[in-house]
């Protein structure tokens, strides 16, 4: 058995309990815990900014679907190398989008995958974002504008690359290991 995490987690017991019911809560959910929540519980105040901001940017209504939003981050996290989030966000991806094969696809490469052209152009502005940032510029918003995006929507294409690339980079440095349940997610 591999460790979660080059950075032993907290054990439950000793989190303040806001931290230790919202831990519960996504445990009773899924049936597991995501090894993100036990990593990051190692700074509560880091914890709570983190999942307060990452649920602002997913749980909310807006012009994005949630099946859209999780092809943003497995699309960014692939970019980025991500193992974690790959794993992660392709399993909730497999079962927002209700197709098992979709993850798969974005995370080798999305300009073969089975997008319609607004998600292509979604994800073509987000990778370069997440890649090249300092070239991203108005002819990328343009082409957003063109596939039927408003500002709100590329707010939010915008913000989720961004909190990503946040997320991934914390993934790599502690080496944070997908739980096996996410692999079995959404395939049947």
């Amino acid at each position: 058995m591999h460790p979660v995490s080059r950075f032993a987690p907290p054990l439950l017991e000793e989190l303040p309990a806001d931290i230790r019911t919202r831990i519960e809560a996504v445990h009773e959910k899924a049936g597991f815990i995501p090894n993100i929540f036990l990593v990051l519980a190692r700074r509560p105040d880091e914890f709570r900014a983190f999942f307060a901001y990452h649920d602002a940017l997913m749980d909310k209504p807006g012009p994005l679907t949630k099946a859209e939003r999780e092809l943003i981050v497995v699309a960014t996290s692939a970019t980025n190398d991500c193992l974690y989030c790959v794993i992660a966000h392709g399993a909730v991806l497999r079962i927002r989008a209700k197709n098992a094969q979709i993850a798969d696809q974005v995370a080798t490469n999305f300009r073969t995958a089975h997008l319609n052209p607004r998600e292509r152009a979604m994800l073509d502005f987000a990778t370069r974002l997440a890649q090249d940032p300092g070239n991203t510029g108005e002819t990328d918003i343009a082409a957003l504008r063109a596939a039927g995006f408003d500002d709100e929507a590329i707010w939010d294409i915008g913000a989720i690359t961004s909190f990503f690339a946040l997320s991934n980079r914390m993934a790599t440095l502690t080496e944070l290991r997908p739980n096996d349940e996410f692999y079995r997610m959404g395939r049947e």
